[in-house]
């Protein structure tokens, strides 16, 4: 399957022609920007706004999105795209889509399942403004689906994938889309519901039939829009660094478990922030949020679990990211299990939810980096020994005959200028666990010290803008001043794992597992968020 490329370029100092083109193109982009007249066609959107009304009686959550558009390119624009949610996680009704108040009709394309195309009967000429209106339900899950669901009392729309999208007119120098700098989301829930949504409350007001509306402020930094309403009890935890607030359906055990998970869950906050930096917007408060159903909480596409779980355990998956601050949880697992599972999607605040628009979409071993940033945070909480034994847990998963052979045949091997280091195509579950495994390795090699400072340089100097592998390598290369390019075409470009490595961790492990130890530790039988 084609995967969307949304960053090409990597950090310096390994410049290349792609490298060369993008900061020509994007050179130009931006003088065009600054220029009193536009290089190429398209739009902008002088006015936005979001309304959510959640209607508990017709068991629908209703969205509109209304623009405000005026051509500023240099040319009549005859067609534009717009992306509606996806089918995968959101069963919604059709959409009504009104220019100008005029009921248009959508022409769906072949390209992307969520885009579709709005044809003008007449183009849209240089300086004329008109007015975009977009509706459609959020309807209950299909039976036997991982959709979105949500209870009477409770529902909550992901930072990703609810709200439409207008994409960027096509062609050289075509720009759109962008939201205003401020615009507001409203929402439209039954009195007392508790709301905690994007972007900052300005007003509060209430209507006829036990209804209250909210309004929020989005701005630059609230890319996606999200919201989380519902009937819940509050409990808030408190320490030095940061506040933790529990929504539960509940005051009884639901209300416990997350009370009991919280320590756990604080500790886990606590590793994040050592190694990865300040969470983005300096975020000192997290919400923890029980699901409104448990199915179709927690979904199962585009999941990069780290190793198969042991037999009966595979679906018990009971967390899953809804914004940089927020994680729904299933707590009918247990404490341990919620807190351990909550532990990788948390680690996706840190690593580009709801600010990449790549994040999704990475592939090994990036895809992995949230499931190791997790058993970072077990390792804090169950001592150093957690280390070793997940590393030998995951090396019995990988057989030992394929292994890549040893460190000093690879060294020797030149990256040439303008080389994209490719993955070695490996079975699904094997280069998960290989994936995970090459991030311990990176960390023997060069120290947790330059680990920290180059994957915090990355995540800043990316952010928002997604990264790849080789922003990866160019990180550690420009925090250590060695080859790393060289180490990483070693561990994922061959079969197996490095002989050294393996024999590293094999050669003192007999006396640390038992034989009937399950595969991996409970703190690592779960999956990523996802939009």
């Amino acid at each position: 399957m084609a995967v969307t490329r949304y960053n090409q370029v990597a950090l310096p100092p390994r410049l290349h022609t792609r490298f060369c083109w993008t900061v020509f193109l994007s050179c130009c982009a931006l003088w065009a920007a600054s220029c009193a007249v536009p290089l190429g066609p398209g739009y902008i959107v002088a006015k936005q706004e979001i309304r959510v009304q959640f209607v508990p009686a017709a068991h629908t959550i209703h969205i509109e999105a209304e623009y405000a558009l005026r051509n500023t390119g240099n040319r009549p624009i005859r067609e534009m795209e717009i992306l509606l949610p996806g089918e995968r996680r959101l069963h919604h009704g059709s959409a009504s889509i009104k220019w100008d108040g005029e009921e248009t009709a959508l022409q769906s394309t072949t390209d992307h399942p969520r885009e579709s195309l709005l044809r003008f009967a007449k183009p849209w000429p240089v300086d004329a403004a008109h007015s975009l209106r977009i509706s459609y339900d959020i309807l209950p899950p299909n039976e036997n689906t991982d959709e979105l669901s949500f209870a009477p009392d409770a529902f909550y729309l992901p930072a990703a994938g609810w709200s439409p999208e207008l994409p960027q007119i096509p062609g050289l120098f075509g720009f759109g889309g962008v939201p205003p700098k401020k615009w507001e989301l409203v929402v439209t829930v039954p009195e007392g519901f508790l709301l905690h949504t994007s972007g900052v409350l300005e007003k509060t007001h209430r209507q006829h039939a036990g209804a209250q509306t909210l309004h929020a402020l989005q701005t630059v930094d609230d890319r996606y829009p999200f919201v989380v309403a519902g009937r819940y009890s509050v409990t808030r935890v408190h320490d030095a660094k940061q506040q933790i607030i529990l929504w539960s359906r509940d005051s009884g055990s639901a209300a416990g478990v997350l009370r009991q998970a919280s320590s756990e869950l604080a500790r886990t906050i606590d590793v994040y922030n050592t190694s990865f930096g300040a969470p983005p917007r300096r975020v000192k408060t997290f919400w923890i949020v029980e699901c409104p159903v448990p199915a179709g909480c927690i979904s199962n596409f585009h999941r990069g679990d780290a190793v198969p779980a042991d037999e009966g355990t595979r679906d018990e998956f009971s967390a899953e990211l809804a914004s940089s601050d927020t994680v729904m949880v299933d707590p009918s697992k247990g404490a341990p299990k919620l807190a351990a599972a909550a532990a990788p999607s948390l680690a996706a605040s840190w690593l580009g939810y709801g600010r990449n628009p790549g994040f999704y979409e990475q592939t090994p071993p990036l895809s992995q980096l949230p499931i190791f940033a997790a058993a970072q945070a077990r390792e804090a909480i169950d001592g150093p020994q957690e280390r070793t034994d997940t590393i030998r847990r995951a090396l019995r998963l990988i057989p030992a005959n394929s292994n890549a052979g040893n460190l000093a045949a690879s060294d020797s091997e030149a990256r040439k200028p303008g080389d994209r280091t490719e993955v070695h195509h490996e079975s699904e579950h094997i280069l998960r666990v290989k994936s995970l495994l090459f991030f311990y390795a990176l960390q023997d090699r060069y120290g947790r010290q330059a680990f920290h400072h180059a994957i915090a340089n990355m995540l800043y100097a990316r952010a928002a803008r997604g990264f790849d592998l080789d922003d990866l390598i160019a990180a550690f290369e420009q925090e250590t001043h060695q080859n790393v390019a060289a180490f990483v075409r070693l561990w994922m470009k061959h079969p197996g794992v490095p002989a050294d490595f393996r024999a590293r961790y094999e050669n003192s492990a007999a006396a640390g597992l038992r034989a009937d130890a399950p595969l991996f530790p409970s703190a690592l039988r779960f999956k990523g968020a996802t939009p």
